[in-house]
């Protein structure tokens, strides 16, 4: 019996409503896997779903949030539907929170005090030798990290010194089951109609005052966290004009990369996304008939 079906998709392609349709119809509530709507004050930017969803709007602009932190909550509300209604509806286009809400993902601890102070310090100072420390340390990780990408460098040097690597011989990302039987769903809509659909949301996300919206947002305070919304750095720069064309082209290009990303995940079944709610819901629940062969996510 499938106990989980996870609904992912490109920013979009109707993934919230289709879930929100399975949830309806398996008397079951939606689990968001969407790294941006856990912050409430951003509704409209994050494009947070209408009616109440779990893990939306959880968090303070002003608060971080982790991987870690999340799948810890994910779990549970996964684990309290599932109890009371047989299943649970996952619903999100942030990949590694979807893996995070499926399955025991292994996230590597936070630097211990002042570690990230330290290292950051040395990669300010002399990246090239910081660099050189790394490929003693972790040669695999090295190779993938530029030595101009400070960012990255510092994570890097932050796991290579308590032994993980930010390039693991083995996948993280897929290996192991999934906590529970599990289908997950893929939703496939032709990157033209994706873009149709971006380009009138993000107008439509203007005329609803994203503007005003991310102006408060940002007067009280966001955390690092909270400012990698897309459009936050747009709206706050550039003219409403200029802000629009660009948010347009950026979320095109983050669809493109989620298509590709959900390719990735072993055993997805692709549903056709164009149509309604309920017609696509209905194709869902078909793929969720009973099969032994599904049931995990292990590669």
């Amino acid at each position: 019996m499938i106990e989980v079906i996870a609904v992912f998709g490109p920013t979009a392609s109707g993934k919230t409503a289709v879930a929100e349709a399975l949830a309806d119809r398996l008397g079951t509530g939606v689990v968001s896997c969407d790294a941006m709507q856990v912050y409430r004050g951003l509704p409209i930017l994050t494009d947070q779903p209408s009616r109440s969803t779990a893990l939306v709007g959880i968090r303070r602009l002003n608060e971080e949030m982790s991987v870690g932190a999340y799948a810890g909550l994910a779990h549970a509300v996964i684990d309290e539907f599932v109890a009371r209604a047989g299943t649970a509806v996952v619903s999100g286009g942030t990949g590694l929170y979807l893996r995070a809400a499926l399955a025991n993902l292994a996230v590597p601890p936070p630097p211990a005090e002042g570690v990230r102070e330290r290292i950051r310090d040395e990669v300010e100072c002399d990246p090239a030798a910081a660099h050189a420390r790394l490929a003693d340390l972790d040669s695999r990780a090295a190779a993938a990290v530029n030595a101009n990408d400070q960012r990255r460098l510092i994570r890097a040097l932050e796991l290579a010194e308590t032994g993980e690597s930010l390039v693991p011989e083995e996948d993280r990302l897929w290996a192991g089951e999934t906590r529970r039987t599990t289908l997950v769903v893929g939703l496939d809509v032709p990157a033209a109609e994706l873009e149709r659909r971006i380009a009138a949301r993000t107008v439509a996300m203007f005329e609803q005052g994203v503007v005003e919206e991310v102006l408060a947002a940002l007067a009280a305070g966001v955390s690092k966290t909270a400012a990698k919304a897309l459009g936050l750095e747009e709206i706050a720069t550039l003219s409403e004009d200029e802000a629009r064309e660009r948010i347009i082209i950026r979320t095109c290009r983050y669809a493109a990369y989620q298509r590709r990303w959900m390719r990735r995940i072993p055993g997805l079944v692709g549903i056709d996304g164009i149509g309604s709610p309920d017609a696509v819901a209905n194709a869902v629940l078909q793929a969720a008939q009973p099969d032994p062969e599904r049931g995990t996510l292990s590669t």
